[in-house]
């Protein structure tokens, strides 16, 4: 098989190197690829949003299937012009992709689903916004609508910041059309939890449960970012909750796609609460988390090409995936500065020697190669990943490679995975 993941972060260089260990696979593409992933694919100059140009590339280099690691090409229907080519794409239509387009579509696909979330109202008008946050107090959460790049979402600690949030989305259009419309809803209570499971538009295989780190500080402080690391499992994630989630979550809300006439086909993320009431929905993603990714498909001991291929034949229902019964921890190493201003074009050193071993991997998220040296070339910039038999284990041997790694430059928290 001949296989194109689509994308340039730690997330796709995850997905490339699980791909290419495939006996199935005789080619990866990535596009546009990063220098971690150059060893494990030949990197192709399209940028992900070029939904047209990856289609021709598809099409004219015989690809197999295709793999879209972020969401944007989803949203601007890549799956549906790949199938309208006959090309396999292991992803939601752009119809089915709304479920992360539009905050306001996930939430009456939940509600008309009978999924537990929590309590919302959407708003095109500031006025009637802001008269319903001073109604309902704080802390309540402000959504905008459309895709923000993850900075779209305020959880208000005060009636002040969420007032700014809904003025930011309304009538200073800080995200554009983005957040036109804002949802406001209730400030769930409890752990966070992302959950993965693997479609083909009628059922569905779990695929991973993990604890991202939203905020950028120690002890989950300061603004949120993209994800500043993560663990898997989530301590205290039974066996019983994930087939909670899988037939009150993830099941139903295939069954509402479904009667909709968009079934939903690809990688499923549902953004969870584990609440004193049970799980409930914060939010569905349609493509594998970033950081997550790096953080599970490490523990996956089985090939993973043959799930993908299912999901997109209709046959997800006879795949058994295996795991090993490990920790993972992700650290991810930012640049100064980030989630606001930071510099590009920082040299870092120290790669080989970080990711030395088989338990130790330094995932590529924003960097590119200037000569020989790896320079920064983002905010979130390296994934490092490390696994062991146990949650402790994990972090310190994640944390060490961090330490072997030469960027004065760079920053991350020094806590992730450590209050479980």
């Amino acid at each position: 098989m001949r296989v194109l993941v689509v994308g340039s972060g730690g997330r796709e260089h995850a997905l490339v190197r699980s791909i290419a260990r495939s006996p199935l696979v005789t080619a990866v593409f990535c596009a546009p690829g990063n220098p971690g992933i150059a060893p494990l694919a030949t990197l192709v100059p399209i940028p992900a949003t070029d939904v047209d140009a990856l289609t021709s590339f598809a099409t004219a280099n015989a690809i197999d299937l295709v793999v879209p690691g972020p969401e944007a090409p989803l949203v601007a229907g890549v799956a549906d012009q790949l199938a309208a080519q006959g090309v396999r794409c292991c992803g939601p239509t752009a119809a089915a992709a709304r479920l992360e387009g539009s905050k306001q579509f996930t939430k009456e696909v939940a509600d008309a689903a009978g999924i537990p979330t929590a309590r919302w109202e959407a708003f095109t008008d500031s006025h009637q916004a802001l008269e319903f946050v001073q109604r309902r107090g704080a802390p309540i959460v402000i959504k905008a609508d459309g895709l923000a790049a993850g900075k779209g979402v305020v959880v208000a600690q005060t009636v002040q910041e969420a007032e700014a949030a809904v003025v930011a989305c309304l009538r200073d259009e800080a995200f554009g059309a983005a957040g036109a419309t804002v949802v406001i809803e209730e400030c769930l209570v409890g752990h966070e939890v992302s959950v993965f499971a693997l479609c083909d538009g009628r059922d569905a295989i779990f695929l991973g449960a993990a604890r991202d780190h939203k905020r950028v500080g120690d002890g989950d402080i300061g603004p949120n970012t993209g994800g500043m690391g993560a663990i898997a499992p989530p301590p205290g994630f039974t066996h019983e909750t994930q087939a909670l989630v899988m037939e009150t979550i993830i099941r139903p809300a295939l069954a509402e796609m479904a009667r909709q006439g968009s079934p939903f086909t690809g990688i499923l993320f549902a953004g969870l609460m584990l609440t004193e009431h049970g799980p409930k929905l914060i939010e569905f993603n349609v493509r594998f988390g970033d950081p997550e990714a790096e953080t599970l498909l490490p523990l996956l001991a089985s090939d993973l090409v043959p799930a993908l291929v299912a999901a997109c034949a209709g046959g997800i229902a006879d795949v058994a995936l295996s795991w090993r019964a490990e920790a993972s921890v992700s650290v991810v190493m930012a640049a100064a500065g980030y989630p606001g201003a930071y510099r590009r074009g920082t040299v870092i050193g120290g790669l080989d020697r970080a990711a030395a071993g088989d338990e130790v991997s330094v995932f590529h998220a924003g960097t590119r190669l200037e000569g020989e040296a790896v320079v920064a070339d983002g905010g979130r910039v390296l994934v490092v990943n490390a696994t062991a038999p146990s949650l402790a284990q994990a972090r310190a041997r994640a944390y060490a490679a961090v330490d072997a790694i030469d960027w004065p430059e760079g920053f991350c928290r020094r806590d992730i995975g450590a209050h479980f």
